[in-house]
Order: structure tokens, then C-alpha cells, then sequence
């Protein structure tokens, strides 16, 4: 029995955990925006509420009218990074609109005043100003959008394609389905 245990104990630590890729893009003012990816173990999908404790990897990639302006890796973060994560696995939406650090705000390398995102460095915050990104230690103001704008992703292996037209599509099923 004993050596019954310790098979099935080194098989379940062997056996890997399966995890949602989660994709997401952000359509910001004035030609800035962002794509990434999340991955959280599948059995943290049932959570009401995903934070960063649950976020396995994490990646963004930032753009200026589609031309590269700076990337960040969870991995890269230190004890003065801000990473702050609230995502409704339900509505598969990021909570948007809130006070920064609060149950409907993102922070992602970057904190509340959009500063804290290195030199170089990319970040992206989601308060109750707005949503916005900063690039080497400096917040792009030109980039902000109304705060409550939803922020969406999709699971799979693919990145969702990040036109307007599709995210406001979106939002208003979501709207519609809500009434």
C-alpha cells in the first residue's frame, strides 16, 4: 500500500497543469495600443475573480500606429514593480474604471501614475482617470482612454485581432445581453 501511495503521488507531481492562454488586445487614443497574453492554471477559470497571485506567465507588447515602442514580462519584475491583475473569467473581461489598486483597476509595470515602468520599459495602468500606457519611466497622456472601457480577451492560441470595430462589437453584446 505504502509503495501504491508513492507511485500515485510522483505521477500526480509529474502529471502537468493545464493552463488557459488567454489573448488580449487594448485600442488606446491616438494610434497607441497594446496586445498579450496571460496564461492562468484552468482550475483558477472558476474563480469569480483572477488576480495576479493566480497568473502564471504574462506578457504585453506595446505599439505607436502599429511600429513597436516597448515590451514586459511578469518575469522581469522586481519587489518595485507594480503588477496588479483583476480579470472576471466569467465575462472574460479585465475590470476597468476604479480606483487604481482596487477590485476594478489594472496596473502592468506600471502604478497608478503611469511612472513606474523602468528605463526601458513599457506599462499599462487602468484607474479611474483612465487607461493608459507609459514607455521608458514616462506616461504617454496622448494614449489615455476613458476608464471604463471594457478590456476583453479570449482563450487560445491566437492573438484577437485588435480593430475597433471588433472590441466595440464586443461591448455591445455584452451590453445587450446584460439588459
Amino acid at each position: 500500500m505504502r509503495l501504491s501511495l508513492t507511485v500515485l503521488a510522483a505521477t500526480s507531481l509529474a502529471t502537468p497543469t493545464l493552463a488557459a492562454d488567454l489573448r488580449f488586445c487594448w485600442i488606446g487614443a491616438n494610434g497607441y495600443s497594446l496586445s498579450g497574453l496571460m496564461e492562468v492554471p484552468d482550475q483558477k477559470m472558476s474563480n469569480a475573480v483572477i488576480t495576479e497571485k493566480d497568473v502564471t506567465a504574462f506578457r504585453i507588447s506595446g505599439f505607436y500606429q502599429d511600429v513597436p515602442i516597448g515590451n514586459w514580462d511578469m518575469r522581469e519584475r522586481t519587489a518595485d514593480t507594480t503588477f496588479h491583475v483583476r480579470f472576471d473569467p466569467n465575462a472574460m473581461e479585465f475590470l476597468t474604471g476604479g480606483s487604481f489598486a482596487s477590485t476594478n483597476s489594472q496596473g502592468w509595470n506600471a502604478d497608478g501614475n503611469v511612472m513606474n515602468c523602468g528605463n526601458p520599459g513599457f506599462g499599462f495602468n487602468s484607474g479611474n482617470y483612465a487607461q493608459d500606457i507609459c514607455v521608458n519611466g514616462k506616461y504617454i497622456e496622448a494614449s489615455s482612454i476613458a476608464p471604463s472601457t471594457p478590456l476583453v480577451a479570449q482563450i487560445g492560441p491566437d492573438a484577437p485581432t485588435c480593430s475597433p470595430a471588433q472590441l466595440m462589437g464586443k461591448a455591445r453584446i455584452k451590453a445587450h445581453i446584460k439588459d
